[in-house]
């Protein structure tokens, strides 16, 4: 069964050719049918509260009362009947979240969808690049993520971490093959915009042209609003343009995407801060209705030991990574410190060394094994020569003249603390010594500057100094404002900021239309299903995960070049191979339990379906002890294992992996299939004396020849499977 058998879902899909096929003209009849496409996207993605169901049968009934337009009336009258023969359904979709009919699979996605917090369909998009279409695979991933390029680069790739693959052997390197496509579709002038929709004559502004106020204005901007983004810096981008540096993302990435935004008609306003040089007061008075905030976290936390405003030498990482960004290239000092252990403090230390400084160190008061940066981040700042020195707590600044001296420090050591599992660094008694620097940078966290939000009494906060909002519509406790990015969740990453933009423009949306706001946060929904790409077992398993290509040490050390080079083509057709399509296969254990069970064969080495005890996995086993009897086949509720016959030949796969390949055997009367040597053999086995095994010169016959003959003689006859 497939989803288009669910009545719900396929009760949106009829709703959704209405446009297409241009039964209904009049504009009033076609917004209409759109608010309620709307809703029932809602039901089918689980994700609709008590009020929808009730506000589809008012749109209904406004529809059908519209004499004006008697295809809407018609269609109309079409959808009240279906709503009412299948109210159980729609009530169980609406306000269970369960699907009656027991088909919408899709509501169930894949582990690394689930992981990613903008929902990107993960399998569909990598399947397209392993065939080769990776202008399709631009277009899946812009339906959830409007930066693919972007992401593809400096993502901390939480789908990976969820990634069944990793059971056998390394993940799927879904991040950098995002960046090949991305790369490849903008190279072959393949990177397309989605259509827009007709113009809605409503007026948003986003303030901050980062990742989240980006994808605030390319959804919204797809949704027909005219919208205006106002960002305080000189170019678009906001901290992934002045917090990441140039040799992780290329501001010439940046722009391009970005320019793909503008050509929705996305007006942007440079230069221009919120506060000062606009308000709310004055944007209203320009016509616009709705507002969202994605304001980056740009002001450093500090050290809070002594000495540190006392000298200039010593910088917040993120003020000094501006700097940087926007074109300074003095070094900060010769021999610099760097306290934190994350991708910013990483970031200033590699930063460092590209700006001449002979010794960087970073202190840290964990452990490596605790650092929050990613560990290739880490072990590429090794190579590159950035020292660091572990369970160190800065005490004090020391310094003369103005200048900075030394970092004054203890050493650490990590203990558990009292009813948890949790390690905590505590200082050793004694353990001081002085670190000789000359410049420190502080990367222990950041923050957002509230002084500019002083012009909204009202505006709730949260005790970590950041927007109080609904989590699913983003909406401030102001009516018509939302936010999102780090202004919500602190200092967070590019992708959590893409999906927290993806979900206020959706919200905006609705509330400009005046349609009910969603009760649960949004399920991510798979966009299609590909069809199964075949990889030999053996080839399965053989694949490994690519190297990433570096540029040299001495240039890396030296300029702010790209340092990834990316992967060659064959390396990310091949990667993407490696993907075991979890969309499909829903990893339930029922092939493995048939087989070893039931049928007593155990064929199947699959360990990694189960979750929590991982056991050996081995497509390549299969092939030495299948007998292609299908029972796993006829077990698989998601059509993610088959059995067919292909030419001479029955061919077992599991998500397009070839499991077993055994020759065919025919009747020699009328050529049917009678099955392989090893299913016949199972049979013999089986029935012992009531089924011999052929002698010499025999001919096979099935069973319905056999009869036709009336007796056995001169041949063998075996069981049709």
């Amino acid at each position: 069964m497939t989803p288009s058998q669910c009545p719900v879902h396929e009760t949106l899909l009829e709703l959704q050719k209405i446009p297409v096929n241009r039964r209904i003209l009049h504009p009033r009849s076609r917004r209409l049918f759109e608010e309620i496409a709307t809703l029932i996207q809602d039901i089918v993605a689980a994700r609709a509260g008590a009020d929808h169901l009730p506000s589809i049968d008012a749109l209904v009934a406004e529809v059908c009362a519209f004499a004006d337009d008697p295809a809407g009336v018609e269609t109309g009258l079409w959808l009240k009947e279906r709503l009412s023969e299948y109210q159980e359904v729609f009530r169980s979709h609406a306000l269970d979240r369960n699907c009656t009919a027991s088909v919408c699979d899709h509501l169930t996605p894949a582990p690394c969808q689930m992981a990613c917090p903008a929902g990107i369909d993960v399998p569909t998009y990598v399947s397209l690049i392993a065939l080769g279409h990776d202008d399709e695979a631009i277009e899946v991933i812009r339906r959830d993520n409007p930066l693919p390029w972007v992401c593809g680069l400096v993502c901390t790739r939480p789908c990976e971490m969820m990634c069944v693959r990793a059971r056998i052997d390394t993940p799927v390197s879904i991040k950098f093959l995002k960046a090949f496509a991305a790369e490849r579709a903008m190279s072959w002038g393949r990177y397309h915009n989605p259509q827009k929709a007709a113009a809605t004559g409503r007026k948003v502004c986003v303030v901050g042209a980062g990742p989240g106020g980006l994808s605030a204005a390319y959804y919204l901007a797809l949704h027909g609003h005219a919208v205006r983004v106002v960002e305080a810096l000189p170019r678009a981008g906001g901290m992934i343009m002045v917090g990441i540096p140039r040799y992780r993302l290329p501001d010439d990435i940046i722009d391009r995407e970005v320019a793909k935004i503008e050509e929705l008609g996305v007006e942007f306003s440079f230069n221009t801060r919120f506060g000062k040089d606009v308000d709310l007061e004055s944007l209203r008075a320009d016509g616009f209705e709705a507002f969202f905030f994605a304001v980056g976290a740009h002001a450093s936390f500090n050290l809070g030991i002594t000495g540190e405003n006392d000298f200039p030498q010593v910088h917040g990482a993120v003020d000094f990574l501006r700097r940087v960004a926007l074109g300074e290239r003095r070094r900060p000092g010769r021999n610099v410190v760097v306290i934190g252990g994350g991708n910013v403090a990483i970031d200033a230390a590699r930063t460092c060394l590209r700006l001449g400084c002979e010794q960087v160190t970073i202190a840290y008061r964990r452990t490596r094994k605790e650092m929050p940066a990613d560990h290739e981040e880490v072990e590429q700042a090794e190579e590159e020569g950035v020292r660091f020195e572990m369970l160190t707590v800065p005490m004090a600044v020391v310094g003369e003249g103005g200048r900075v001296q030394a970092l004054r420090c203890l050493k650490a050591k990590l203990v558990t603390v009292t009813g948890s599992n949790r390690q905590s660094p505590k200082p050793i008694e004694g353990s001081d010594f002085d670190m000789p620097v000359d410049a420190i940078i502080s990367a222990i966290g950041q923050r957002v500057e509230q002084q500019w939000f002083e012009g909204m009494p009202g505006l709730s906060w949260t005790h970590r100094d950041t927007i109080r909002v609904n989590t699913i519509t983003m909406e401030t406790s102001l009516p018509g404002i939302f936010a999102a990015g780090d202004a919500v969740t602190g200092p967070a990453t590019v992708i959590e900021a893409i999906g927290g933009g993806k979900r206020a423009a959706i919200a905006i949306d609705r509330y400009l239309d005046g349609i009910p706001q969603p009760k649960l946060p949004p399920v991510p929904v798979r966009q299609q299903r590909i069809d199964y790409i075949d990889v030999p077992a053996h080839t399965k398993m053989a694949l490994k995960r690519p190297e990433m290509a570096l540029l040299g040490l001495d240039r890396r050390r030296t300029t702010f070049q790209q340092v990834e080079l990316g992967y060659t083509e064959n390396q990310a057709r091949e990667e993407a191979r490696r993907c075991l399509r979890c969309d499909i296969c829903r990893r339930c254990g029922k092939c493995v339990t048939v087989c070893k069970e039931k049928m007593g064969v155990d064929a199947l080495a699959l360990g990694y379906l189960s979750f929590d005890h991982p056991d050996e996995s081995d497509f390549r086993r299969t092939e030495q002890r299948c007998i292609s009897c299908g029972a796993c086949a006829a077990n698989c509720p998601t059509g993610a294992m088959r059995i067919e016959d292909r030419g001479s030949e029955r061919i077992l796969t599991l998500c397009g992996t070839v499991l077993s390949r055994q020759p065919l055997l025919f009747c020699s009367s009328c050529g049917a299939v009678i099955g392989t040597e090893r299913y016949l053999a199972f049979i013999r086995g089986r029935l012992g004396a009531l089924a011999p095994a052929p002698q010499n010169g025999d001919a096979l016959q099935c069973d319905v020849c056999a009869r036709k003959k009336g007796h056995h003689g001169g041949s063998t006859v075996i069981p049709t499977p």
